[in-house]
């Protein structure tokens, strides 16, 4: 089939694009710089330029192409990520996900497009307390913090843009936290040097749930979603789910460095804000199982140990 990635030199585009090349797929990436043109390329795609929020520029790529499947994977994450000032730090993804997805709909309809795939999140976002892990059936968090709400509106309505977009197969996958190479969580990311430094510590109880999934088996999954004739959400995460408490002290023991401390709540919040003493201690993990029997797709990194051990 001929794909359309747009966003193919991101974290997870880099993973994707070789893999959909290699599945026998006509690949073309979407990139908003020439400069990342020989990379796509070397992958064993063609390149289109387009900055996503130019409506004009993405229909003309889009038309110039006329694929099968668009795979919408833009965001703009460089640096990490400010949990005080949170939708701060996402403001340009969030215009992504909204004005971004927009025109890719309104120009993917034009050319005719049958599928299209978009890359959302399952963290934070998900209603805390009750059970360790939420399904797509359970609502998002109906109160999420005030420094999160223009993200979360963000996810909102990148979501429903996609599932309710006329003559398009909608599909929306919500990955869990991302690591690997050029991840906050890979080698050299910024909350890899954190946990080095021991300045990365334990919130309170450390019982807020995570789920990760390593690029490569987030692009595996995407793939057979791209392959497929299925609609809806989907939560793309590996099999284990763990509370921060469990996984933070396990990666610093893997990296070789000194055990977080533990600091209470108060302080927590005074430093990071309700949005990252959340993180420690409310959020909630996100079930596979659906992606998992709809896409007869296991991630080769089933934990996030063995991951953090060989995939950073």
């Amino acid at each position: 089939m001929k794909v359309l990635v747009a966003g193919a030199t991101g974290g997870l585009g880099r993973s994707l694009v070789p893999q959909l090349v290699a599945a026998g797929h006509e690949v073309t990436g979407m990139i908003r710089s020439g400069s990342g043109a020989a990379g796509v390329r070397a992958f064993g795609a063609d390149v289109v330029l387009a900055d996503g929020l130019d409506a004009d520029a993405v229909r003309a790529a889009v038309l110039s192409v006329r694929p099968e499947v668009v795979v919408h994977q833009m965001t703009a994450l460089k640096g990490g990520i400010d949990f005080k000032h949170f939708d701060d730090s996402f403001a340009m993804t969030n215009k992504l996900r909204t004005s971004g997805v927009d025109n890719l709909i309104v120009a993917a309809q034009a050319a005719g497009v049958r599928r299209f795939v978009v890359q959302s999140y399952a963290g934070w976002n998900l209603q805390h307390g009750g059970s360790a892990t939420k399904t797509e059936a359970d609502p998002l968090d109906p109160a999420p913090a005030p420094a999160q709400r223009q993200t979360m509106a963000g996810i909102k309505h990148l979501e429903s843009a996609v599932l309710n977009a006329d003559g398009l197969q909608g599909v929306a996958l919500r990955y869990a936290s991302f690591y690997g190479p050029t991840a906050d969580l890979g080698k050299g990311g910024s909350m890899v040097e954190l946990i080095r430094k021991r300045r990365l510590p334990i919130i309170g109880d450390g019982t807020g749930v995570w789920s990760f999934i390593h690029y490569d088996d987030a692009a595996a999954a995407t793939v057979k979603a791209v392959e497929s004739d299925v609609t809806g959400v989907y939560q793309i995460a590996d099999d284990d789910p763990a509370q921060a408490a469990v996984w933070l002290p396990e990666l610093a023991r893997i990296l070789g460095a000194k055990p977080p401390r533990h600091i209470p709540s108060w302080i927590g919040r005074l430093a990071v804000g309700d949005v990252g003493v959340a993180a420690f201690t409310e959020i909630r993990g996100a079930a596979n199982a659906l992606a998992k029997s709809t896409f007869d797709w296991q991630p080769r990194y089933a934990s996030w140990r063995d991951g953090f051990r060989n995939g950073l």
